[in-house]
């Protein structure tokens, strides 16, 4: 069963697009917490086109490389991509009286448990909403 976090963010369309698929601004907010950074972004902005997230642990213990394939580039209403181990992602930006609702629907991976992943995804979508108003 799919998983959905989302939050509302007091900006425009145009910004929270921006700053949801600009590799500088990804670089910014892309953790789910203080001890984990995203140090390097690129984005190929196209259906058919590839990103590529370093994620790294700020003591060096660890990092990884979030990939994947854009299906679907609507903007700056929606976002479809395959992750590289071919779960799927939606993202969908609503613009809404108090701004814009952004929601991701996202296949989970077996590692982690649901709430585990739903808690993680939700802590980078609310970082993201505090760079977007910060």
């Amino acid at each position: 069963m799919d998983i959905t976090v989302e939050t509302t963010i007091a900006a425009t369309s145009a910004e929270v697009w921006r700053a949801f698929t600009t590799p500088a601004d990804i670089c910014a907010w892309n953790a789910a917490s203080d001890d984990w950074q995203t140090t390097e972004a690129t984005v190929d902005l196209t259906p058919g086109g590839s990103f590529s997230f370093h994620m790294a642990a700020r003591d060096g213990s660890m990092a990884f490389d979030l990939t994947g394939t854009y299906s679907k580039v609507e903007e700056p209403t929606e976002l479809v991509y395959a992750l590289e181990d071919g779960r799927s992602v939606r993202v969908s930006f609503e613009p809404v009286e108090a701004g814009v609702r952004v929601r991701q629907t996202f296949t989970p991976e077996t590692t982690f448990t649901p709430q585990q992943q739903r808690t993680g995804w939700q802590a980078i979508l609310d970082r993201f909403r505090a760079h977007v108003e910060g």
